[in-house]
């Protein structure tokens, strides 16, 4: 079945390019339900008409494209939200209107199906889970002029490195440029401290270690799946990281 898509843009180009582009999209299929130029005319077509997708400029006349999607997620089955803009500095707000995704102008065909794909699949999972369960909690992780959103329950360790954090997964590392401290705070219930500059995923401890290095004498270290590398884990820390390989 085809995904029903309302493309929203004030330039005529840019949805006409946008038709074509999900014309050439395969996996999935996509139906374009109707074009708007504004978020009234957006509103108006949203009322009317199916739509399982807003493909959304943020930079439009009148209300803007995340006031739009902020009143979008008051609705009782509101569509998914993918932003489609030349700025990338919105990336954060977009994230906090709950998009599934953020593509920068001039937009890919690889990337748009990549967006197509997110979509298919948190709708897959709403429609399968709890009907209030919002999407996963994630960083937004901003590098090299491209923001991405990187779930928190793919995350292996965060590792403060002088002035940012190396967020791991297990395919690569990111840069994430905030606090250790407020990460601990905000997200206690999925990472524990092993060290003063380190959080695990308590999901992924794997073993707890003994290590002897020769200037630092014993320690511990902790093993983690997904990756190779340990980690140290300081005397302060080691009851915590014992009880997180015990839950």
């Amino acid at each position: 079945m085809a995904l029903k898509v309302l493309i929203v843009d004030d330039e005529v180009l840019a949805r006409s390019r946008m038709r074509t582009l999900l014309s050439e999209c395969t996996e999935p299929r996509t139906d374009v339900v109707g074009e708007a130029g504004n978020a009234v005319q957006a509103m108006d077509m949203i009322q009317r008409t199916h739509c399982e997708l807003v493909l959304l400029d943020v930079h439009m006349p009148g209300v803007d494209g995340i006031t739009l999607a902020n009143t979008l997620r008051q609705m009782a089955a509101p569509p998914s939200i993918v932003f489609v803009t030349a700025y990338a500095e919105h990336a954060v707000s977009a994230f906090e209107v709950e998009a599934v995704d953020y593509l920068t102008k001039p937009v890919r065909r690889e990337r748009l199906q990549q967006a197509l794909q997110k979509v298919v699949k948190a709708r897959a999972g709403k429609d399968g889970g709890s009907p209030d369960a919002g999407p996963p909690e994630a960083l937004i992780i901003q590098e090299r002029g491209r923001s991405e959103r990187v779930a928190l329950s793919d995350i292996i360790y965060l590792k403060a490195e002088l002035k940012y954090i190396t967020v791991r997964t297990a395919e690569k590392e990111h840069i994430y440029d905030g606090a250790l401290s407020d990460l601990e705070a905000r997200y206690s219930h999925l990472f524990v401290r092993v060290h003063r500059n380190a959080l695990v995923s308590r999901r992924a401890v794997r073993a707890v270690e003994k290590h002897t290095d020769p200037v630092d004498g014993e320690g511990w270290m902790v093993r983690l799946d997904g990756v190779d590398e340990r980690l140290a884990v300081s005397r302060r820390q080691l009851a915590a990281v014992r009880e997180a390989l015990m839950g």
